[in-house]
Order: structure tokens, then sequence, then C-alpha cells
């Protein structure tokens, strides 16, 4: 869900024309996958494994053809294989390694790449502290939007949750330019509401090109 030349190019120009008009310093961002999450496919190993192990031994307790050697051999395949091949799921296909990673975990994680993207992208460090980062984290499928000091005096919590949901609303659906695109046009709408402008003297402190990482720490 990479995004197109002509959505990269779109978006970029509405960071530009945000930054204009409110004199704020955005980066937008899409971020493959926030961290590694090793523990999915083991996890789904020993899930895969349990359940071929039960299945065994109660087809074995109905039939009765548990018998040493062969029978046994065959049994542990069955149970090893299963839990490799839900393992090898885990890892090749998104939305079953999602099954095998806590939400809380993956909330946690995408804060975090956040937060080491900011201060990464030197946004603590505009005039005015007037930085922010909009996040979109696919695998987690995840909105993240951090701000900087400069925003705390007219700016809330409430504000900025209402803007990630209004992003993760259309991420859900797979919408990733629409996500930020929306987080944009709402982050400006609230800015030039709550009366930032930009200044006359105002430069342009950072790249306006949305960034497209592949993210894992």
């Amino acid at each position: 869900m990479r995004l197109t030349e002509e959505e990269q190019s779109l978006l970029s120009a509405r960071v530009a024309g945000l930054e204009t008009r409110t004199g704020a310093q955005a980066v937008a961002a899409v971020i493959g996958k926030s961290d590694s999450y090793p523990e999915a496919p083991w996890k789904a190993f020993a899930l895969g494994a349990a359940l071929a192990a039960l299945y065994s031994a109660a087809r074995s307790l109905i039939v009765y053809d548990w018998e040493a050697g062969e029978s046994a051999l065959r049994h542990a395949v069955v149970i090893l294989g299963s839990g490799a091949v839900l393992a090898l799921l885990a890892v090749l296909l998104e939305p079953v390694a999602r099954l095998f990673t806590d939400r809380r975990r993956r909330d946690l994680e995408v804060t975090q790449y956040a937060k080491a993207l900011f201060f990464d992208r030197a946004l603590d460090r505009t005039r005015g502290r007037i930085g922010i980062l909009l996040l979109v984290s696919l695998f987690e499928r995840k909105v993240a939007i951090l701000a900087d000091d400069g925003f705390e005096a007219r700016i809330d919590r409430d504000d900025w949750q209402r803007l990630t949901d209004r992003m993760t609303l259309l991420l859900s659906g797979g919408n990733v330019a629409g996500a930020l695109h929306a987080g944009l046009e709402g982050l400006e709408a609230l800015l030039l509401e709550r009366g930032y402008r930009a200044d006359e003297s105002a430069a342009d402190e950072l790249a306006n090109a949305v960034l497209q990482l592949k993210g894992e720490r």
C-alpha cells in the first residue's frame, strides 16, 4: 500500500500549503511496520502444533490407532508440520501475523516509533516549537500524531484525538493517501481556527515530501 508518485506529489503540496498558511512545520510519514514482532511466528507455531496434537490425540482415542513406531512418527510429523505451516503464514501474511500480536503492544510500538522519528527528523527543534508529525503505520493500522510544545496553549488532547480518529477511519478501509490528506486538511482547519498564522519571515524548516519508510526499528 505504498503511495503512488501522484499521491506523493499531491500530499507534499498539501504539506507545503499547510505550512504556508499556518506557520506550522509538518511531516507526514507512512511506515510499513513499527516493529518486527518476532513473537508472532512462535505463537503461531505453538497454536498450530497444539491444535494438531489435540486432533491427533482425539482421533487416536476414537479409532484406537495409536501405535508405536510408524504411527507415532506420523503423528509427530503432523503436529510439527501444522505448527510450521501456521508459523510460515504468520511470516508471509500480515493479517495472520496481526492475530498473534497483542493490540496494546502494537499501539505501544507505533507510539515509540513515532517518538523516535519525531526527534530523528528534528521536529523538536523548529522555531517556535511548532513541529508536528502525522504518522501512519500500515501493519498496525494505527495513526500517531505528535505535536511539539508550541501547540499546547491552544490545542488539547481531545482535539488531537478527533483528528487521529478521522484518519484512522480512512486507514481502516485501506485508504492510506486519503487518511493522510484528511489529517492534513483537518490539521490546517484546526490550526487556523485556533489562530495560527504564518509569519512573513518564517522559513520552511523541514522537507515537505511524505516519508515512506520500511520501519522495524
